[in-house]
């Protein structure tokens, strides 16, 4: 997997650049594609942690020859991120922690933004050597051990905070309280007046709600809420003075919880409302590890490798007939007999 991947970033990267890979390792169908065509389980959580190791383990050998670098992975790993996006910053033409903020900020949505009952795990952050990034992450649902992913692009990305994923896939997750979503302006605009006010008033104010008999809808905000102990939380938020929802997210402490009573209070302090909309929305051409739809062809795989290393190899010496027949073969397939 490690040496197919290898060869397709060279391919991709020759003849389309880095920024062309990043935007389709942001696409989330194509990813999933990839997944498969480097032979893993279609519907396994496991495609996504094991193809961003594969991609960063191929990386690793070529990602200086391409411009190309990957950080972060599967628990600790996930931690390093800034560390090792930190420890290619002489290869960088861009900020480096412009690049470490982009990585915290896409994880801080989507683990206290967007609460949608999938703790994430999983954080692969890939960047070039202008600064283009994205980011393919993944969270797991305890109960029923489904897996959903999110992916998020540099390019177009205008927000952090409004709408601000290329695409995010799995199953459908029910109720969920989504701060990041269009509609979700006016609590954005709420939650920061709010989180100014005195921590004290606060949990005064959250323990008299929960007293009050309120619509079913609120049940996943007033969950796991406890007002005494959300002070602390609300102390750091009261510190920073966070004039807007972005600088807010990015207090350290303040996480799902603290967010969660932030927004409740949002709506039926100010009549602020936020959203409660969930943002989630295969292919074959080696066979797959476990069998489905048959088990993995060694030759071809082989042979698919051989492929595409020679063609970049060519390419490279000015003889870009092989790359040029290989984005041929997309026509030939698409065009009905």
């Amino acid at each position: 997997m490690v040496i197919l991947g290898r060869e397709v970033l060279l391919a991709i990267g020759e003849e389309f650049g880095t920024g062309e890979v990043l935007r389709r390792l942001a696409d989330p169908f194509w990813f999933q594609a990839l997944g498969a065509f480097l032979g893993f389980d279609w519907h396994s959580s496991g495609l996504t942690t094991t193809t961003c190791g594969a991609l960063k383990e191929a990386l690793a050998q070529v990602g200086g020859e391409l411009g190309l670098y990957a950080a972060g992975g599967k628990g600790a790993a996930s931690r390093r991120t800034p560390q090792e996006i930190m420890a290619r910053a002489d290869e960088l033409r861009a900020e480096p922690q412009a690049l470490v903020y982009a990585s915290r900020m896409a994880a801080k949505v989507d683990s206290a933004a967007l609460q949608d009952g999938f703790q994430i795990y999983h954080h692969a952050f890939f960047f070039d050597r202008e600064g283009n990034w994205c980011v393919v992450q993944q969270g797991m649902r305890g109960q029923t051990g489904m897996a959903r992913r999110y992916h998020w692009l540099s390019e177009g990305l205008e927000s952090f905070v409004c709408e601000p994923h290329v695409g995010v896939v799995g199953e459908r997750a029910g109720l969920v309280l989504n701060l990041v979503a269009g509609e979700a302006a006016p609590a954005r605009e709420a939650i920061p007046e709010l989180a100014r006010r005195p921590p004290g008033e606060l949990a005064e104010e959250l323990a008299a709600l929960q007293r009050v008999k309120l619509p079913r809808r609120h049940m996943v905000l007033l969950s796991d809420i406890n007002p005494a102990r959300l002070r602390s939380v609300f102390l750091k938020a009261y510190e920073s003075q966070a004039q807007d929802f972005e600088r807010l997210l990015a207090v350290p402490g303040l996480g799902a919880k603290g967010l969660r009573a932030l927004a409740l209070l949002a709506e039926l302090v100010y009549g602020a409302p936020a959203s409660f909309r969930d943002p989630a929305r295969f292919s074959y051409a080696h066979g797959g590890k476990d069998g489905m739809p048959y088990p993995v062809d060694r030759g071809t795989y082989d042979r698919t490798i051989q492929a595409l290393r020679r063609a970049v190899r060519r390419a490279r010496l000015g003889q870009r007939q092989e790359l040029a027949a290989l984005r041929r073969l997309t026509h030939i397939i698409q065009t009905p007999p």
